[in-house]
């Protein structure tokens, strides 16, 4: 690992105003009357959504935002990797390595940052603190995009190995939503001896059964909730094929059209029918920021990736067992089953909130530090 040079955001205005105009001139398709979002994004929806991208959302301020937040970069395994670090001010506080999914971008975790870090300031007992890091996953945004292929969860998780250590701390925790939450315990197998927890959210292999056998081990409640989510799966699950199967394909039209990228990776933040679901909205200007990184360091293909090469390693397969002691949030609209998570993990804490969503850093901000806090404090020593 490269010596971490400090980083700050600073978009060039020309690359601001192509944006604009690119916004200014899509090229809308039609849609057939009255099928709402069976189909795929409403266009409805969509439109106003890039309206306000164009007239109403200010990158400026959320860049400004970011750069509150110390970053910086550096090169692992050939591959670049920018990062947040936080030090908390208390002498007791545990490393804590946050990794996020896809679409997402670090923007997504400036609401959890702080009260970790510094939980005295936010409240809570200084005695729950953490020092955060939180990079941008390989290929995604300011650490993109890769340069060759096998950038999977394996190779990702050794890099993040290396990154904390480079930072000087050789014992640490994990924490991952989303891909996440593949990618957080992956640290934990592939390093042991260094990984004191494992927490995650938006479990997202232990849902559907992957694997003969899986329903055997299951109570009967448990089957049918894994047949529900299968089901449920099987309806929006073309995004993930595409992505594993011919990104390249895709790439194009991501780095080409700023609304197509935007229609491509909004469903999972609106939780695919926004005037349907009971989960927590997500900040549309939210949403815009981690779209528009994306799509100003022209990553939106190279994150695309990422599916490719964890299904090369066996994404769908389950994973080994891990001795690493784990917690599992489950928030409003995750599918996480326990009977599937305790094949491959060594299960401590779990968690159900009828509150929340998918992204938990962003819909229950509050509910995933106390999760986190309650989670380590069992480990700590």
């Amino acid at each position: 690992m490269d010596k971490p040079q400090p980083f700050r955001i600073d978009i060039a205005q020309a690359d601001l105003d192509e944006l604009d105009e690119r916004l200014a001139r899509t090229r809308w398709p039609d849609q057939l009357p009255g099928v709402g979002w069976s189909y795929g994004v409403e266009r409805g929806y969509l439109t106003e959504l890039v309206d306000h991208w164009r007239t109403g959302y200010d990158w400026r301020g959320h860049e400004a935002r970011l750069n509150e937040v110390p970053q910086f970069t550096t090169t692992i395994d050939g591959q670049r990797i920018h990062f947040l670090h936080v030090r908390s001010p208390e002498p007791g506080a545990i490393p804590l390595l946050i990794t996020h999914g896809w679409p997402s971008t670090v923007y997504e975790f400036l609401d959890v940052i702080g009260p970790l870090a510094d939980p005295r300031a936010h409240g809570g007992d200084p005695a729950d603190a953490f020092h955060v890091v939180v990079p941008s996953l390989p290929g995604f945004a300011f650490s993109g995009p890769t340069r060759e292929t096998g950038w999977g969860s394996r190779r990702i998780g050794r890099a993040l190995d290396e990154l904390m250590q480079g930072l000087g701390y050789e014992r640490y925790g994990t924490q991952g939503g989303d891909f996440g939450s593949i990618i957080s315990p992956e640290i934990g197998r592939l390093a042991p001896e260094r990984v004191i927890g494992v927490h995650v959210n938006a479990l997202a292999n232990a849902s559907v059964p992957t694997v003969p056998g899986d329903l055997d081990r299951l109570s009967e409640a448990e089957r049918k909730l894994a047949q529900e989510a299968a089901a449920e799966w099987q309806g929006f699950s073309g995004y993930a094929t595409q992505m594993a199967t011919r990104p390249q394909t895709l790439a194009y039209a991501l780095n080409d059209s700023p609304a197509g990228q935007l229609a491509w990776n909004i469903e999972w933040y609106v939780a695919h029918d926004p005037g349907k679901t009971d989960q927590t909205p997500i900040d549309r200007d939210v949403i815009l920021t981690d779209v528009t990184i994306l799509w100003l360091t022209g990553t939106a293909g190279s994150a695309a990736r990422l599916y490719l090469e964890a299904g090369e390693e066996g994404w769908g397969e389950r994973p080994a067992p891990s001795p690493v002691p784990t917690g599992i949030a489950s928030f409003k609209g995750d599918l996480a089953i326990r009977g599937l998570a305790e094949i491959s993990n060594t299960i401590t804490h779990w968690s159900e909130y009828d509150t929340g969503g998918h992204f938990a850093s962003l819909q229950a901000p509050d509910l995933l530090v106390s999760d986190i806090r309650t989670f380590f404090r069992s480990l700590r020593s």
